[in-house]
């Protein structure tokens, strides 16, 4: 058994109570992808909801507990998606959500998250200066402080991902997972190393935002100064001891890759498959471009975890002529 925070059994008994409108989300081959990319792959898609992120399945089982606890108030930092799950997940059962995230975040997602309902206030500097101040106003109101990742309802949710790979795909050799914070990552790997190990777990990050995986290379904890990438839910400087603790015993490789990587990988995930994706989103897609002969031959599942974008910005990714 692993000794992760995270417990198989805890995370089959979240599908209960995560709206299934966040469960069973397709999972297909995509045909269309594989001549460009010389492997097998299948999409998990995990857009297909009414936050357009993975997010909402960690935030259902937080805001259950809320509900069931109290107190009926909570707060996040976050770069856009877990502040718009949290609020959809808070508004259903009548929870006061703030959500703490910085002046440059995608403005789209910092409109959902308000017309969701959840109260914003915007920091200046980057994502982790909106977890300092996010915790500075959980002590001053004595309310429940939501830390993506380290709190374990936040891996167990993405968790369920995992329970649905096992289930679907068991002729997977490999699954691509972006790597930010480690729930994504820590709770499909989790999964993926009890019940399913001969599945490597790949975990893929930007060069531009390399801490976690610096980290996990070095087995120790690395931060950086700043980061530098379009990856915005990726983004983080400070990674948390107990999260990497958990990847260093679910990954088995942690993968850097470039911007114009990314950039042609969310172009690809709409021109031959159809889809809007974030560039969080196109980073298992990424891995396969920079190291085909990785994967050549394998039948790879790739997470397309998030499709909210600046539509501008989108534009000028997927349109080089506007570049």
């Amino acid at each position: 058994m692993l000794r992760t925070r995270l417990d198989t059994a805890r995370i089959r008994a979240a599908r209960r109570i995560i709206d299934p409108v966040f469960l069973d989300t397709p999972l297909y081959r995509c045909a269309a992808l594989e001549p460009d990319l010389g492997c097998a792959v299948s999409i998990k898609l995990e857009t297909a909801n009414p936050v357009r992120s993975f997010k909402a399945r960690g935030t259902e089982l937080v805001a259950d507990r809320l509900a069931d606890d109290g107190p009926p108030a909570v707060v996040c930092a976050s770069a856009g998606n877990l502040g718009q799950a949290l609020a959809w997940s808070g508004r259903r059962r009548g929870i006061d959500v703030t959500v703490v995230a910085t002046r440059h975040a995608t403005v789209a997602k910092l409109d959902r998250i308000s017309a969701l309902g959840a109260t914003l206030e915007l920091v200046d500097g980057d994502h982790e200066l909106a977890r300092d101040r996010a915790a500075a106003l959980a002590r001053q109101r004595g309310i429940r402080l939501l830390e993506d990742s380290l709190d374990v309802e936040t891996c167990e949710g993405a968790g369920t991902i995992g329970l649905e790979l096992v289930d679907r795909a068991p002729t997977v050799d490999a699954v691509l997972i972006a790597l930010g914070g480690g729930a994504l990552a820590t709770g499909v790997g989790h999964v993926l190393k009890e019940l399913a190990p001969h599945v490597e777990v790949l975990c893929v990050q930007p060069l531009g935002a390399p801490a976690m995986t610096r980290s996990w290379h070095l087995r120790r904890v690395v931060t950086t100064e700043s980061t530098n990438t379009i990856a915005d839910g990726v983004a983080g400087r400070r990674p948390i001891p107990a999260v990497l603790d958990d990847l260093l015993l679910v990954a088995d490789d942690a993968i850097l890759v470039r911007e114009d990587s990314i950039i042609r990988g969310v172009r690809m995930l709409l021109d031959q498959a159809g889809l809007v994706a974030e560039p969080s989103a196109a980073l298992g897609i990424a891995a396969i471009l920079e190291d085909p002969d990785r994967f050549a031959g394998r039948h790879v599942v790739t997470i397309v975890c998030g499709s909210n974008v600046d539509m501008a910005a989108y534009h000028r990714w997927v349109d080089p002529g506007q570049r």
